[in-house]
């Protein structure tokens, strides 16, 4: 009987009923647990930060699935529509998926803006047992210094293009009125499970300060991972292996 494949794709119904992609890799092992990977605002699965993590992953004996948000990469839907309300629904419906097919103990990890709907998503996730953030944000509302430029016409217009990064993207206002909705200190506070916060002082796009705060919300027990480099996506490929180093490292403490 032939191997089976190491990577498969796996679709589920997202949060707003689209159809979402994402990208399971299997341990060659029985999976010693599973974890969940959800990327920042304007990414989506396949960016460096996510593949190399969950190759990491695999080899350590876990089953990691990285999934598109609605509207990024191979996810149908309407990136404009978008909310964080969204993204926490899409996050709850990956991890029904993983549970369907019969993964667990359960981690999140969530970079970035995908880092606060986790935080957000796991009280609606009873099985999930640690939690990884990655440059996340403490206030919802931080991403929006990222479209400042452009926020007020998006807010009179209703939806408009809007610069990010120096890529154009299309957003409706109601991104805007959705991020006041969200108290992410709080969820952190009420998590009650093993959470790691992992930034780097470098990162110029959610500053060391946010996982500072994140990290002194949470009960124990907690951990602080504070490097010096990486910056936001940690892209050089020395740290990203310590990176993933690390996060293992937590996992096998934390998820069993």
């Amino acid at each position: 009987m032939p191997a089976r494949p190491r990577t498969e794709k796996i679709q589920f119904v997202g949060g707003s009923r689209a159809s979402l992609t994402g990208v399971l890799h299997r341990p060659e092992q029985r999976a010693r647990g599973s974890v969940l990977m959800a990327h920042c605002f304007t990414c989506d699965k396949d960016i460096h930060t996510m593949t190399r993590l969950a190759k990491g992953l695999s080899d350590a004996g876990y089953a990691a699935y990285r999934f598109d948000f609605t509207g990024r990469g191979e996810s149908g839907g309407d990136f404009a529509t978008k909310t964080l309300s969204a993204n926490v629904s899409d996050v709850v419906r990956a991890a029904t998926t993983l549970i369907e097919f019969g993964f667990g103990p359960c981690g999140l990890i969530g970079h970035s803006l995908g880092g606060a709907a986790v935080l957000l998503a796991a009280e609606r996730l009873k099985t999930v047992r640690s939690l990884v953030t990655i440059g996340a944000p403490s206030d919802a509302g931080h991403v929006r210094h990222l479209f400042a430029g452009d926020e007020d016409r998006l807010l009179s217009e209703g939806r408009a293009e809007v610069t990010i990064g120096g890529r154009t993207f299309e957003l409706e206002a109601g991104f805007v009125h959705d991020l006041a909705s969200h108290d992410v200190v709080r969820a952190v506070g009420r998590l009650g499970r093993p959470y790691l916060t992992v930034h780097s002082e470098d990162d110029n796009v959610v500053p060391v300060s946010e996982g500072e705060r994140l990290h002194a919300a949470a009960a124990e027990p907690k951990r602080f991972l504070r490097y010096e480099t990486g910056g936001h996506l940690f892209s050089d490929r020395t740290m990203a292996a310590v990176l993933a180093a690390d996060i293992i490292d937590w996992f096998d403490d934390t998820l069993d």
